[in-house]
C-alpha cells in the first residue's frame, strides 16, 4: 500500500455511535462501515466539542474549542480570522473541497471591515468555512410564515429534483423529506407522526445516493492532483423520513429499549428538568412517537451503509482505496428519548459521543488494523492529523490547533497525551434560558470527561453533575449532589479549571517562535539595563560606540 496521498473525509449528521454494528447494535448491520473499521482503528472515546451542528462542526474544522472559535451556536458565525483545515492544507499544497453540510455562517461583518468580497477567492473562501465549494449542501430547505431558514439551502438539490420529475416550489420537502397519503395529501415529515411513511421518492433519488454520485463526481475530476474531500451528509439528521425499501426494514423488534429511569424524571435540576421539559423531549418521552422515528432512523442509517458499499466498491476499483486515508465520524449523536431528552443539546454519551474510524492506507499502518483504541479523543484531533498527512507538522501549529494528530496512534505510536475531554454547550438563545431568567453569560454549561468520571458544570449556578462512567455507564445516577462525591467532583474541577487557564487566544505567533525570543541577541540597538559599553554583547552596540557629532547644545 502506499502512502496516503489523499483524504476523504466523511461527516454524517446526527449519527450515534452505538446505531453501527461495529459498534455494538444487534440488529442494525452496517458491513460497509465495518469494513473500512476492520481495515482502520475504531475510536471508542471519541467526543466532539459541542452537542450542537454549527459549533461542533466549526471545532473540527478550525481543530479548536468553541471557547476559543467563538461560534457558539448555530448561525453564531466563525471569526473571519479564525483559519480552518483548508487552510492548512492548501498552506501544504493539498486542495479542501466541500460536498455537503457545513452549517456555517459566515462573518460578514468582519469581511465587509476587512474588504474582502464573497465572489473573490479569498473572500469565498472566508465565506465558506475554509473549503473551496463543489457543492455545499445543508440539506435544509424548511419554510415558514418568515421565510426560508436557508434561503440558499438545497438549491441545486431542488434543481436536480425539479430535472427528475419532481414538481413543487420546494421538492426537498414535498417528496425527499415527506409520505403521501391515498389521496394525494402531502405527509410532511416535520411531523413525528409521519415518520413511518416511505418518503414520496424514487430512492435513487433521495439526498444520500445523490450526494454519494456527487463525492465520486468530485474525486473523478481531481485527476492526480492531492486533496481532502470533505464528504458531509445530512443524514440520519431529521426530517426522520426514509423512502421505500428502508421504510419497512425496521419495527419494534429491532428497537432497543429507551436508556432512562423514573429518577431521572424526578430530577431536582433545574437545568435537566428544563431540558426534559421541552417540546422534543415530551414527544420522544411518548413511546409511539419514538417507535415511529426509530423506524425512519435506523432505515436512513442502513441506506448510509449501503451507499458507503457503492462509495467504497468505486475506490476499490479505481486505486483510490490505495492512496487515500478514510475518515468516518458525525458530528454528533441523537438522544431519541434516552434520559427523557431527544435531539443532541445536553452531555450524555448519547449525544457527545460519536463514531470516528480512521482507515490509513500506508504500510505503517498496518500493525493497526482492525484494532479499537480507548484513548480520550476530540474531533478536534482530525485537522492537525490531516496537517501530518498532507506532509505539515502540527505540532508547529500548537498556538492555533488545540487538539493532537492521531497519526503517530494509527501507525502504532502513542495516543494523545490526554487525560480528560471537554464539550461545551451555549443555550443562551433558547427558551429555557428565558424561562431560567438567565443572563446569555449564565446560559452556558460545559462538561469535563475523563476515563472514570464524568462532570456537568453548569455557569447559571446551580449544581454540578457528576456519573461514574464505570459503575454507571449509561448514566443513570446523578451524583452531583452526593456528598461522598465532594473530591472528585473537587477533582473534576481542578481539570476544567486547568482546560479553562490554557492559552489560546494569542494565534499569530508561534510557540517555536516565541521561544527563540528567549537566545534571539536582538541585534536591533534595543539597550535595555545596560549600565556601560563594556556589558553590550553581540555588538549590540556597535553602532552607538566610537561616535562624533558637532555641539549643537548652544554654549
Amino acid at each position: 500500500m502506499a502512502k496516503p496521498k489523499n483524504i476523504l473525509f466523511i461527516m454524517f449528521d446526527q449519527l450515534r455511535w452505538d446505531y453501527l454494528s461495529c459498534y455494538g447494535h444487534p440488529h442494525l448491520k452496517t458491513p460497509n462501515i465495518d469494513r473500512i473499521a476492520a481495515r482502520g482503528v475504531r475510536f471508542d472515546n471519541a467526543r466532539i466539542q459541542s452537542p450542537l451542528c454549527g459549533p461542533s462542526r466549526m471545532s473540527t474544522y478550525t481543530g479548536r474549542y468553541v471557547h476559543s472559535h467563538g461560534a457558539s451556536w448555530n448561525n453564531v458565525p466563525l471569526k473571519v480570522g479564525e483559519r480552518t483545515m483548508g487552510d492548512h492544507l492548501r498552506d501544504l499544497g493539498m486542495g479542501c473541497w466541500l460536498v455537503g453540510k457545513t452549517h456555517m455562517a459566515a462573518d460578514a461583518d468582519g469581511m465587509r471591515r476587512l474588504g474582502l468580497a464573497p465572489d473573490s477567492v479569498i473572500g469565498a473562501r472566508v465565506a465558506e468555512c475554509g473549503f473551496d465549494i463543489w457543492e455545499r449542501d445543508d440539506g435544509m430547505r424548511p419554510e415558514g410564515p418568515d421565510g426560508f431558514y436557508d434561503p440558499g439551502g438545497a438549491l441545486k438539490y431542488n434543481d436536480y429534483l425539479r430535472d427528475k420529475g419532481y414538481d413543487s416550489d420546494n421538492p426537498w420537502h414535498d417528496y425527499a423529506n415527506s409520505g403521501l397519503d391515498d389521496d394525494g395529501n402531502v405527509l410532511s415529515g416535520w411531523f413525528l407522526e409521519n415518520s413511518d411513511s416511505p418518503a414520496n421518492i424514487r430512492e435513487e433519488d433521495s439526498e444520500t445516493p445523490y450526494l454519494t454520485r456527487r463525492g465520486i463526481e468530485f474525486i473523478k475530476a481531481q485527476g492526480d492532483q492531492p486533496w481532502c474531500c470533505h464528504l458531509s451528509y445530512i443524514k440520519p439528521h431529521w426530517p426522520y423520513i426514509v423512502p421505500d425499501p428502508y421504510a419497512g426494514l425496521y419495527g419494534p423488534e429491532h428497537f432497543l429499549p429507551p436508556v432512562r429511569s423514573d429518577a431521572e424524571r424526578a430530577t431536582d435540576h433545574p437545568v435537566f428538568k428544563g431540558f426534559q421539559n421541552a417540546p422534543v423531549g415530551r414527544a420522544f418521552a411518548r413511546d409511539d412517537i419514538r417507535d415511529k422515528v426509530l423506524t425512519a432512523y435506523m432505515g436512513l442509517i442502513k441506506q448510509c451503509d449501503d451507499q458507503m458499499g457503492v462509495l467504497f466498491d468505486w475506490l476499490e476499483k479505481t486505486g483510490r482505496m490505495d492512496d487515500t486515508m478514510i475518515v468516518i465520524t458525525s458530528d454528533h449523536g441523537d438522544f431519541l428519548g434516552d434520559h427523557w431528552l431527544g435531539e443532541k443539546t445536553f452531555f450524555h454519551d448519547a449525544s457527545v459521543k460519536v463514531p470516528m474510524i480512521i482507515y490509513d492506507p500506508s504500510e505503517q499502518a498496518d500493525a493497526t488494523r482492525g484494532t479499537t483504541s480507548d484513548a480520550l479523543v476530540e474531533c478536534i484531533d482530525l485537522a492537525p492529523t490531516f496537517v501530518d498527512v498532507a506532509g505539515g507538522d502540527a505540532s508547529a501549529l500548537d498556538h492555533i490547533l488545540e487538539g493532537h494528530s492521531l497519526l503517530p496512534l494509527l501507525r502504532g505510536g502513542a495516543a494523545p497525551a490526554r487525560d480528560f475531554t471537554i464539550c461545551e454547550y451555549d443555550y443562551s438563545a433558547t427558551p429555557l434560558a428565558d424561562a431560567l431568567d438567565l443572563h446569555p453569560d449564565q446560559s452556558r454549561m460545559f462538561m469535563v470527561a475523563d476515563h472514570r468520571w464524568k462532570m456537568i458544570h453548569f455557569e447559571s449556578g446551580h449544581r454540578p453533575m457528576l456519573f461514574d462512567l464505570q459503575a454507571d455507564p449509561d448514566e443513570l445516577t446523578d451524583l452531583g449532589n452526593s456528598a461522598d462525591h465532594a473530591d472528585t467532583i473537587a477533582a473534576m474541577y481542578d481539570k476544567l479549571n486547568t482546560w479553562a487557564r490554557r492559552p489560546s487566544a494569542r494565534t499569530t505567533l508561534s510557540n517555536a517562535a516565541i521561544m527563540h525570543k528567549r537566545t534571539d541577541p536582538r541585534r536591533t540597538g534595543v539597550l535595555i539595563g545596560v549600565a556601560d559599553a563594556s556589558q553590550a554583547t553581540n555588538d549590540a552596540a556597535a553602532k552607538y560606540i566610537g561616535r562624533k557629532a558637532p555641539d549643537k547644545r548652544g554654549r
